[in-house]
């Protein structure tokens, strides 16, 4: 078994990623068309790059550089890119990522420290709730870091409760990998089928895609709402098909940790400046070991906080929060600032509220107007009322609700051949990067 970085000292971990990123410069003025041409245009002598702290004299680089000049990304020739992967573009075109066999491995290696870290091992048999195709990274990310990981798996893909709980009882799962959301539909499905989830061989859940935690890593309520029900260990996860990389939980349970054999991470405010620990800052990484499509100081528009402090795991590597939010995705609405995060916990606290999924429009004088569409749990007249009075007493202001069946979400989620259910729809009219108003802390 191969052993993380995390483990050696601040120094030693500082002292490799120093060693890393100077490789890095190297490989992107040899090799990647645009950051030549980003060196060039800026000046840049990667020569005088020597520390972390000199990765601040770098520029940025924006998700709207990857796709307007996405081939120019590329560092290595076709006929050494090996899978295709592709964002969702939940935030504008899609990307895609070329990945060589040496990123694959990397790739694997990755999920493995992953797994490991939230408690894996070869005797653990994974049941993948997940898509497996579409061009989706993070399936055959998970499938090879558990065969690294030597552990036992199976394929079934997302949906379909009733196939989840008979294959769950026939095979017999350790864990399962899912998106927490629908971990709550398979125990609606266990409550109406009589099957008692805790007489399950499932001990553990690796969630993926949404926050189980709130911001001091205690569970939020879809976090309780799964463990109040079902007696086992939930580990969260944080990741990007940008970065190949992914910030998973430990036991502890407080925070993703970085692997930084494989990644350099900032958070910057709006104005690129390093925040310190526990303030609200834009997730910025700087990709190590990757050869096909390697990334320089790229902002993902995630807003977290971290903490260096070393882990009671005995790791020494930043751990990263939930994700407060994404930078474009703040709603200013009748005075009120939100982030569908907050909005998405707080449709999870109530009882009347089945499912949901939250679109936000611009009006005629350019306002953010929320338009929320409610699967209600039931049709008395008092929910309706329930739901209203809640929500106007929490956010202080009241959204436009429309009521929706189970088949009408079921198409809000996945209007095409979208691979994830589309719980945030932003329908509003482009805005700038810098008129979005954010700021650490917001």
């Amino acid at each position: 078994m191969q052993s993380s970085l995390a483990f050696q000292s601040p120094d030693e971990i500082k002292r490799l990623q120093e060693h890393g990123l100077r490789g890095l410069l190297t490989y992107l003025e040899q090799y990647s068309p645009y950051y030549r041409d980003l060196f060039r245009e800026k000046g840049v002598d990667i020569h005088s790059i020597h520390t972390l702290e000199d990765l601040q004299t770098l520029p940025f680089t924006g998700k709207e550089a990857l796709q307007q000049r996405n081939n120019d990304f590329l560092c290595t020739g076709r006929d050494r890119i090996i899978e295709y992967a592709s964002t969702s573009g939940t935030l504008g075109s899609p990307v895609t990522v070329a990945l060589t066999e040496n990123d694959l491995t990397r790739l694997a290696y990755n999920e493995y420290l992953s797994f490991t870290c939230a408690d894996g091992s070869p005797a653990d048999v994974y049941q993948l709730m997940l898509t497996l195709d579409r061009q989706f990274m993070a399936g055959i990310a998970y499938y090879s870091g558990l065969r690294k990981l030597g552990a036992g798996i199976i394929r079934l893909g997302p949906g379909v409760p009733s196939l989840q709980w008979e294959t769950i009882r026939r095979l017999g799962p350790t864990v399962i990998v899912a998106v927490p959301s629908f971990i709550l539909k398979l125990l609606e499905y266990a409550r109406e089928s009589g099957i008692d989830p805790n007489t399950s061989s499932v001990i553990s859940a690796v969630c993926i895609g949404e926050n189980i935690r709130n911001n001091d890593y205690s569970l939020n309520i879809l976090g309780k709402k799964i463990t109040g029900a079902w007696n086992i260990r939930l580990y969260s996860t944080y990741a990007s098909t940008e970065m190949q990389t992914a910030f998973t939980e430990c036991a502890a349970g407080r925070g993703g940790h970085l692997q930084p054999e494989l990644l350099i991470v900032e958070l910057v405010d709006e104005a690129g400046e390093p925040v310190p620990p526990g303030v609200p800052g834009e997730v910025t990484i700087t990709t190590l070991g990757v050869e096909g499509m390697p990334l320089l100081r790229y902002r993902t528009g995630d807003i977290c906080v971290y903490d260096p402090a070393p882990c009671t795991c005995g790791r020494h590597s930043l751990r990263l929060s939930p994700v407060i939010g994404r930078k474009k995705q703040m709603i200013k609405f009748k005075g009120t600032t939100l982030y569908p995060p907050a909005l998405f916990d707080l449709l999870n606290e109530m009882e009347e509220v089945s499912d949901f999924a939250v679109e936000v429009y611009s009006n005629e004088v350019g306002l953010d107007e929320v338009l929320l569409y409610l699967q209600a749990a039931d049709t008395e007249k008092g929910t309706d009322h329930r739901i209203r009075a809640y929500l106007q007493a929490r956010l202080r202001v009241s959204p436009t609700i429309r009521y929706v069946t189970a088949p009408e979400l079921q198409q809000i989620h996945f209007p095409g051949s979208g691979r994830k259910a589309e719980k945030f729809i932003d329908r509003r009219t482009k805005r700038e990067e810098n008129e979005t108003g954010w700021q650490p802390g917001a």
